[in-house]
């Protein structure tokens, strides 16, 4: 495999002490040992592919997942659990520019979907994940940045004035939010395991510590080497995201760009803590920052508070990202600076370089298909994409909008696309002043 950050990104230290783990204990998946044949093998075992595995599954495709390391290691087990609208990086203005009016509407209405999927599956699966908030709340950390919230507010969300943010239980120095009704906040461990268990119960097979190594196209479809055994499928669905390989297959060299982001938690808060900061809003929350800070009050009373803007990975690197974050944090809040943060880990996101998410065939691979870029909202984005993988293989109509359906640019300067990074983040902390 071919991955475009050090070893250590894709090892334990990152992910070291993430609260979710203490959250659901993880399946143990067998390890992908022998020969084995179905319909279709699924490379990636996070959202997208449970997701695909499940609508595949419940047509009575045979399936196997296999995972490279443990259910729920990659970014799908370690998020923030906003599942919101989102999923493309570029705004609507944009998109109208780039596809057209009718197009951006599509997507803006494929968003709405994927978070309506994702609720559908948690309650006709009966998914116990920690669900809570009503939409998403945006705050303004300048000024200006308010001025800007003003004027794309839709009829269909809320304005908050800052004068308005202490009654509704959002303590800190924001100069006015707005509330977007669709998007609720849930534990991804929780919900990840729920599909995982429906999946198995519909007959797919799902295994881990099983990377696959390669896979080769033969007469009958594909066949798919790990370590340990092979999988030989007529369709092959690749679902790695940000956790992607170059040559897994050599297709998505240049395609995908994975962007940290880390998360941390703090301890369960008192009430005299919560109304210490004023945060007493079960809201899930982010700010108007390019580089944002998204965060929320969980059901236990832990607070969660993440961002992006790490850059490289190594222990030293780690060290730093984390420290940064938790020196944004108690800016942020204040008044709990001193409240003990139990919990803190590193993930990696996924860009495309139009900032659209893709879902689609694969060039010159008949039968093999990519859904990847979720720009950080895979909750919903990665399980609507996982659906629409499976609506593929089936041959049914997919509901896509058509620019989630352009094959992706590959990015500048291939395997050293990481360059791009630094200059394009400073960039955005000007923006951000």
């Amino acid at each position: 495999m071919k991955r475009l950050f050090p070893d250590y990104t894709y090892g334990p230290g990152p992910r070291t002490n993430c609260w979710w783990d203490e959250t659901i204990a993880s399946p143990d998946w067998p390890v992908l040992n022998g020969e084995q044949k179905v319909d279709v093998a699924i490379v990636g075992g996070g959202f997208t592919g449970l997701s695909a595995a499940l609508h595949l599954a419940n047509a009575c495709v045979s399936v196997a997942v296999l995972e490279a390391r443990t259910p729920g290691w990659g970014a799908s087990g370690r998020n923030g659990g906003f599942c919101c609208l989102g999923g493309s990086k570029l705004s609507y203005s944009a998109m109208v520019r780039q596809f057209g009016e009718a197009a951006a509407h599509s997507y803006d209405q494929a968003e709405m979907d994927a978070v309506h999927l994702v609720a559908d599956l948690l309650k006709t699966n009966a998914i116990d994940a920690d669900v809570h908030s009503q939409g998403e709340t945006q705050l303004a950390h300048t000024p200006r940045a308010m001025e800007r919230l003003r004027k794309r507010a839709e009829a269909t969300g809320t304005l908050h004035a800052p004068d308005d943010l202490p009654g509704l239980g959002f303590g800190g120095r924001f100069y006015g939010g707005y509330t977007n009704p669709v998007g609720f906040a849930l534990n991804p461990r929780k919900y990840l395991f729920g599909l995982a268990q429906m999946t198995q119960t519909l007959g797919a097979k799902l295994f881990q510590n099983s990377a696959v190594q390669t896979i080769r196209k033969t007469q009958s479809g594909f066949d798919l080497e790990a370590a340990s055994g092979r999988i030989s499928a007529a369709n092959v669905l690749i679902c790695t995201n940000g956790y992607s390989s170059e040559d897994v297959p050599p297709w998505l060299a240049g395609r995908y760009m994975p962007v940290q982001s880390t998360v941390l938690v703090t301890r369960p808060l008192s009430d005299a803590d919560l109304q210490a900061q004023g945060w007493t809003s079960d809201q899930m929350s982010y700010d108007t920052r390019h580089l944002l800070h998204y965060f929320r009050l969980m059901p236990d009373r832990r607070f969660l508070f993440g961002m992006r803007g790490g850059l490289r990975a190594s222990p030293q690197a780690e060290a730093a990202i984390r420290r940064k974050a938790l020196n944004d944090f108690r800016q942020m809040f204040p008044e709990w600076a001193s409240v003990d943060v139990t919990h803190m880990w590193s993930g990696m996101v996924c860009l495309s370089r139009g900032l659209m998410p893709f879902v689609g065939p694969v060039t010159d691979q008949p039968g093999m298909f990519a859904g990847f870029a979720y720009h950080g909202n895979g909750v919903a984005m990665g399980t609507y994409c996982g659906r629409a993988l499976a609506r593929m293989v089936l041959q049914q109509e997919t509901g896509l909008p058509e620019p989630i359906t352009r094959v992706p640019a590959r990015f500048p300067l291939g395997r050293w696309r990481r360059a791009l990074m630094p200059p394009a983040y400073a960039m955005m902390g000007l923006l951000d002043l």
